[in-house]
């Protein structure tokens, strides 16, 4: 189990019990000595290898030649081994069941059960890794459940907060200064947009982009050649969409030349269809007051270049408006208004919210002391 669908019980527990059976397997392998193991785990495989590969050579009336040489090999693996190497009676005893003038399966299967000592011995070496990667997955399912927990413990606190708001504020002070200036805006750039030539409108463009908090999406490099370079640039946006959609022989009547228009502006539709007001827009609910601190500036910049005098100074009220109101209250009563549903106050008004805020918190504690008792593995 992993990620957000595991308990906190589940993973700090699972952790521990990881980090336990990890230093169990380590042990195991100490106390028995890893080069030791190993030696064994080789001859273990070379026999296991040996009755294998002979088993259906060496068995009954088959091949005398096989049958000799498979004893020879295992005779020498069986001599070749340390005398104080772990489980080699194991070895000297399947070696002594083989030691027959005949053999059949049922004599190379209990050859494999006397080398099971062998067996479990390198099932030791087995265990520690798979241990080892048992605790490497619990402690990435620790860090993954903190990860979950922390956005969690973000919302619940960002829920309680919201909780606190007065609902009953007069958000209409934020709320009719910003909507007056967005509805100003939008007008104003739609009449611009409308009257204004394409090369107008797009200088206007390449000006926002010094005020990056107010800025246009960048006009497509070839669309912007163009309208700069080509005459059919002293059209306006609407009016380009138009020649566009007009047969060949009807938009050599308007342009120099039809191909490039189609392929520049046919291309760029999209582009020039989107290019409204959104970016000089303040959302509602409305940003941080320290945001519209920075970035009223830079719209009352843009604004300047497009705008009559009174949308300009609309947008230069939004630049006072933090210093105006209570704005941060009220900008939480208007997020709470906004995002809290029913569900939500009801979880408020009984506490389930701060009770889950609790739980998470604890779990968190939890899972980050598990993390701790098991560093450094």
């Amino acid at each position: 189990m992993s990620g957000s669908d595991a308990s906190e019980g589940d993973v700090a527990s699972r952790l521990r019990t990881a980090h336990e059976d990890l230093l169990d397997a380590r042990a195991a392998v100490e106390e028995r000595g890893e080069a030791n193991l190993e030696a064994v785990r080789d001859a273990h495989r070379e026999a296991t290898d040996l009755l294998d590969r002979y088993e259906g050579r060496a068995t009954g009336t088959g091949d005398f030649a096989a049958f000799v040489e498979f004893q020879e090999a295992f005779v020498e693996l069986t001599e070749g081994l340390d005398d104080d190497l772990p489980a080699r009676s194991a070895f000297e005893e399947a070696n002594d069941l083989l030691d027959q003038r005949r053999l059949d399966e049922d004599d190379f299967e209990r050859a494999r059960e006397r080398l099971a000592p062998a067996a479990d011995l390198v099932d030791l070496l087995a265990d520690r890794e798979a241990a080892r990667e048992a605790f490497e997955a619990a402690r990435r399912d620790a860090r993954r459940r903190l990860r979950d927990l922390e956005e969690r413990i973000d919302s619940l606190e960002r829920l309680r907060r919201l909780g606190e708001a007065d609902l009953d504020a007069p958000v209409e002070r934020l709320r009719d200064p910003i909507s007056d200036y967005n509805e100003a805006v939008r007008d104003a750039w739609t009449t611009f947009r409308r009257e204004a030539s394409a090369r107008e409108v797009f200088r206007v463009v390449e000006a926002s982009q010094a005020y990056p908090l107010a800025a246009f999406p960048e006009v497509p490099p070839d669309l912007e050649e163009y309208v700069e370079r080509r005459p059919a640039g002293e059209e306006s946006i609407p009016t380009l969409l138009e020649y566009a959609d007009y047969s060949t022989s009807k938009l050599s009547h308007y342009v120099d030349d039809p191909g490039a228009l189609r392929t520049r502006v046919g291309t760029h539709r999209t582009y020039l269809e989107r290019l409204d007001a959104a970016p000089l827009t303040v959302s509602w609910p409305p940003p941080a007051a320290e945001r519209l601190r920075y970035r009223a500036p830079e719209l009352v910049s843009v604004v300047a270049r497009f705008a009559d005098e009174a949308t300009v100074a609309a947008a230069r009220r939004l630049r006072d408006l933090p210093d105006r109101v209570a704005y941060e209250r009220l900008r939480e009563t208007a997020l709470a208004r906004d995002e809290l549903d029913e569900e939500e106050r009801e979880r408020l008004s009984r506490g389930a919210v701060e009770a889950e805020l609790t739980a998470a918190r604890d779990e968190r504690a939890r899972i980050e002391a598990a993390l701790d008792e098991t560093d450094g593995l």
